[in-house]
C-alpha cells in the first residue's frame, strides 16, 4: 500500500488545476481586494452622507419649528359680573353668540381690563382678534358670564418681535417690563393646529390648509388609484400587441416624465373651462393631480403584473378558471402591493406639488377651512410658500412648523398606505 504524499506549497502552485501564485497575481488579487475595500468604504460614506444631510434638515426644522408653535400672550384677567356683560346659556348656544358679545362691547371690555393690568401701552398691544378667544371661552362655557377668568391673550406681531430684540427701543423696553412682570410669555400655541389663514402670524393656523390638502388628496386618489390599476390590466392583460397600444404605452411613459406644471395648464384650460365656478376648489386640484399620479400607478402597476409568476395564471385556467377570475382573484392580489408601492409614491409626489395648483388658483388666501369638495381652499405646499414670502420675521417661524404639519401628514399617509400594501401582501 502507497503512501501518499502531501506537495510542498511550490509544488501546488504549479499544479495544473490550481492557481499560479506569482508575484503578479500577487498584486492583482491585492489591487482586487483593496478595491473591495475601498468600494465599501465610499458606500458607507455616501450613506453616512445622506444620514447626516437628512439629520441636520430635520433638525433644522425641528429647532426653527418648536418656535412656531408658540406665540406671545399677554396675561389678563377679565371679570364678567362687573363688566355687565349678559348672557345664558341658550343665548350663548346660538349660532349668532359671538355676534351678540360684539355689539355687547366685548372687545372694548378686553381692552379696558388690559389697561388695568397691563397699562395703556400694554393693552395697545393685545390682538385686535383677541376678544374672540374670550368669547369662544364664554360659548364654551357660560357660567363664566356670573365670574371671572384669566386669559392668555395673543400680542401683536411688534411686542412679538420685541421679545426677541426686534424693533423699537421702547416697545423692547415694554416687553422686557411686561416679561418681568410675569403678563408676556411665549406659550404653546394650540391654537395654531385649529385655525386658518390670517395676515397676522400670532393669528395664523394650519388647519385650513391641512384640511384642503386632505380633501385634495382624497380626491387623488379616488380618481387616480382605480383607473390606474384598471388601465395596467387591461393593457398588461388583455390590449392586443399592435402599434395603438405600443402609441398609448409610449405616451404613458412620456406623460410620467412631463413637468407638473404642464398639468396645471391641461386642469386650467380643461377642469376650470368646464367648472368655472371652482377654482382654487379642491375637487379642480384633485383632478389635476390625479392626471400627474395615473401615469406612475399605470407603469408600476404593469410592472407588478409582470412580476406575477406565468404558473399562477396556468395553475387557474387548470383547475377551470375563466380568464377574468384569474386576473381578478389571483394577479390582481399578487400584484396589489407593487401597485400600493407605486401608489405611494404618485401620491407623495402630489402632496409636496405647488405649481399645478398655482394655476388652478389654490394660492388664495382663504381665512376660514374649507367646507366640502367645492369651497375655496388652500393646501400645506402652497400655504407654506405663501408664509415664506411674508416680510414679517413671525412668518418664518410658522413656515417651519407648517413643514413639520406637511412631514407628519406625509409620514402618516405614506404609514398609512404601507399597512395596507403589508396586509395584502402574499408570498408563493
Amino acid at each position: 500500500m502507497s503512501q501518499s504524499v502531501l506537495p510542498s506549497e511550490s509544488e501546488a502552485g504549479a499544479h495544473p488545476l490550481g492557481p499560479t501564485r506569482t508575484p503578479a497575481f500577487e498584486a492583482r488579487l491585492a489591487r482586487r481586494y483593496r478595491a473591495e475595500r475601498n468600494f465599501r468604504r465610499i458606500g458607507l460614506g455616501a450613506v453616512a452622507f445622506s444620514v447626516a444631510v437628512l439629520v441636520f434638515l430635520l433638525g433644522n426644522m425641528l429647532l426653527n419649528g418648536i418656535s412656531g408653535f408658540q406665540r406671545a400672550e399677554l396675561e389678563v384677567t377679565i371679570d364678567f359680573a362687573a363688566s355687565g356683560v349678559k348672557g345664558d346659556p341658550t343665548s350663548l348656544a346660538a349660532p349668532s353668540a359671538v355676534q351678540t358679545l360684539e355689539m355687547q362691547g366685548l372687545p372694548d371690555i378686553v381692552t379696558f381690563f388690559g389697561e388695568q393690568q397691563l397699562g395703556a401701552q400694554g393693552a395697545a398691544q393685545i390682538s385686535d382678534e383677541a376678544w374672540r378667544d374670550v368669547a369662544a371661552a364664554l360659548v364654551a362655557d357660560p357660567d363664566l358670564i356670573n365670574g371671572s377668568k384669566t386669559f392668555n391673550l395673543a400680542a401683536t406681531s411688534a411686542l412679538a418681535g420685541a421679545m426677541q430684540g426686534e424693533g423699537p427701543e421702547d416697545l423692547r423696553a415694554l416687553a422686557t417690563r411686561l416679561s418681568n412682570e410675569g403678563k408676556l410669555d411665549r406659550n404653546w400655541d394650540w391654537g395654531f393646529l385649529a385655525r386658518s389663514d390670517a395676515t397676522s402670524p400670532q393669528a395664523v393656523g394650519i388647519w385650513g390648509a391641512l384640511k384642503g390638502s386632505m380633501l385634495t388628496m382624497l380626491v387623488t386618489l379616488v380618481l387616480a388609484f382605480p383607473i390606474g390599476v384598471l388601465s395596467a390590466l387591461y393593457l398588461e392583460e388583455y390590449a392586443p400587441r399592435n402599434r395603438w397600444t405600443d402609441l398609448i404605452e409610449v405616451s404613458i411613459s412620456n406623460l410620467a416624465a412631463v413637468p407638473s406644471i404642464i398639468f396645471g395648464l391641461l386642469g386650467l384650460a380643461v377642469f376650470l373651462a368646464i367648472f368655472p365656478n371652482l377654482r382654487s376648489a379642491p375637487l379642480i386640484g384633485g383632478m389635476t393631480l390625479a392626471l400627474m399620479t395615473m401615469p406612475v400607478i399605470v407603469i408600476s402597476g404593469r410592472n407588478a403584473i409582470k412580476a406575477v409568476p406565468p404558473s399562477i395564471r396556468d395553475g387557474a385556467l387548470a383547475i377551470g378558471a375563466s380568464p377574468v377570475q384569474v386576473v381578478f382573484h389571483h394577479v390582481l392580489p399578487l400584484a396589489l402591493p407593487g401597485m400600493l408601492t407605486g401608489t405611494i409614491i404618485g401620491m407623495a409626489r402630489a402632496l409636496g406639488e405647488t405649481a399645478p395648483l398655482l394655476l388652478i388658483g389654490m394660492r388664495a388666501f382663504v381665512a376660514t377651512p374649507p367646507e366640502g369638495f367645492t369651497s375655496p381652499a388652500t393646501v400645506l405646499p402652497m400655504q407654506i410658500f405663501l408664509w415664506s414670502d411674508e416680510i414679517d420675521r413671525g412668518f418664518v417661524e410658522r413656515t417651519s412648523a407648517a413643514i413639520i404639519v406637511l412631514l407628519v401628514f406625509l409620514l402618516a399617509m405614506n404609514g398609512l398606505a404601507i399597512y395596507l400594501r403589508n396586509k395584502f401582501e402574499k408570498r408563493w
